[in-house]
């Protein structure tokens, strides 16, 4: 079989295509970037500007992959080929795969220590711990390689292996069933933190625009934080998305299914919200503790709660739910490449797959401990760091751009064909006033994000 061919899978139901892009979308960005960039930028001021940020970039870029997916039946790698054949865009497709190929080299890493999380907190290891306590089981889980390197293969068979399976009966069953459970995990927590003692100075913080804390922190910075989590938040740009619009019909118009995905996720990173501040207020800490709000204080703060560790386990359950549908979602547009590229079957791309990412998690995993000593980005930074700057820094975004440049241009596929696609169907659809929009403003915006975002980090 030649390059770019196979058979085209399909989702069973319009419910089962929603589930399994939101939980494509739906990551740590929701549940551990959300939370800890609303307490550091100001609280309620910073979810109103996300919304905004999440209306007027995310989804009109989460519309363009899809469309692009959808257009031309394909997986990243062979679309370009299918919507404008011969021409170079062509390897912007090769960087998709590459670029979902580092993403879970370090992400399956992060999806293992939660699932050990989630077992230390079963088992009662969280009990009596302070900051300094939680710290250091961190540091404990990190500096062993053998069981990093053993729960994050564990998750790298269980997602391929369910890639393996049809795709209605595998990854779509599979997804629906955690979603679900996922939301309603979500939910019961979310009651529970809503009725600890001083709860609501915890509401007021989050929920409650205050305009101190704006001046404190700069309007300016404040609404380019939302813009860059608004983007990324969707993990737009390196293709994941677009191999489930290939795997759609045409019955709905895809500017309103990116809607109703979109706000899915925010459904998701807003109740985390409301799961996290009130808990940190009535416990004392820090809502601005940055980055180790989940490793480290989160698990103090169930340590000192009643039946904590029964919320605890719930907790990192729904972390790791939340983790691995990310996992198997890409790892779908992983095995769906090389399956097209060399006409394989879906168990052996999804076997071959999975002995390639066993080799390529090994540098991310021992980054912690045995390659310790590699500092990529400076003092203190391993390879994780590495991996999560290419991804984060420069295939999203710069991939978002070329997406929607190759949708706009008449050099690409142009903006009258991503039109015609995006509207197939029933539903909410692209009015033609967005064309000036999608095609000067947007674009500018993307690229003030990767320009930004180059600069804070360096």
């Amino acid at each position: 079989m030649s390059e770019c061919e196979g058979s085209r899978d399909r989702v069973g139901s319009r419910l089962g295509f929603l589930l399994l892009a939101a939980g494509c979308a739906i990551g740590l960005g929701n549940i551990w970037k959300f939370p800890y960039m609303v307490g550091q930028y100001g609280g309620g001021i910073f979810v109103l500007l996300y919304i905004v940020c999440l209306v007027a970039i995310g989804i009109p870029l989460l519309s363009v992959e899809l469309s692009m997916g959808r257009g031309s039946q394909k997986s990243p790698v062979c679309m370009y080929d299918s919507l404008k054949p011969g021409s170079k865009w062509r390897v912007h497709g090769y960087v998709c795969l590459i670029g979902t190929i580092i993403l879970m080299a370090f992400y399956t890493v992060i999806t293992g220590l939660l699932l050990r999380y989630f077992i230390t907190a079963v088992t009662g290891g969280f009990e009596g711990i302070d900051s300094a306590g939680s710290d250091a089981i961190y540091d404990s889980y990190t500096a062993d390689p053998v069981t990093t390197i053993g729960f994050t293969l564990f998750v790298v068979v269980l997602g391929f292996l369910i890639c393996a399976l049809p795709l209605n009966k595998g990854l779509e069953r599979v997804n629906k069933v955690m979603m679900i459970a996922l939301l309603s995990i979500i939910f019961i927590l979310a009651v529970n933190s809503l009725t600890v003692p001083g709860a609501m100075e915890g509401l007021k913080f989050y929920l409650v625009p205050d305009l101190d804390r704006m001046a404190e922190h700069g309007f300016m910075n404040i609404l380019v934080a939302a813009m860059s989590q608004a983007f990324f938040t969707l993990s737009i740009g390196i293709g994941s998305m677009a191999i489930f619009g290939s795997y759609l019909d045409k019955d709905h118009a895809l500017f309103g299914e990116s809607v109703s995905i979109a706000s899915i996720d925010l459904f998701v990173a807003f109740v985390s919200g409301l799961v996290i501040f009130p808990a940190c207020m009535a416990y004392g800490v820090a809502v601005d503790s940055g980055p180790n709000l989940i490793f480290v204080t989160l698990p103090a703060i169930f340590s000192n709660m009643a039946y904590g560790s029964f919320w605890g386990a719930l907790f990192f359950m729904f972390l790791f739910y939340t983790a691995m549908s990310t996992v198997m979602t890409v790892f779908e547009c992983i095995s769906a490449s090389f399956r097209e590229l060399f006409g394989w079957t879906r168990w052996k791309s999804s076997l071959i797959c999975l002995v390639m990412m066993s080799l390529i998690i090994l540098p991310c995993a021992l980054g912690f401990n045995v390659l310790s000593w590699i500092e990529p980005l400076g003092a203190g930074t391993n390879i994780l760091d590495l991996e999560d700057f290419i991804v984060s820094y420069l295939l999203l975004p710069g991939g978002a751009l070329l997406f929607l440049l190759f949708c706009t241009m008449r050099y690409g596929w142009g903006w009258d064909s991503y039109k015609k696609e995006v509207n197939s169907g029933i539903g909410l659809k692209v009015p033609s006033w967005m064309r000036a929009y999608m095609s000067y403003v947007l674009p500018v915006m993307v690229t003030l994000i990767l320009i930004i975002g180059l600069i804070s980090k360096f």
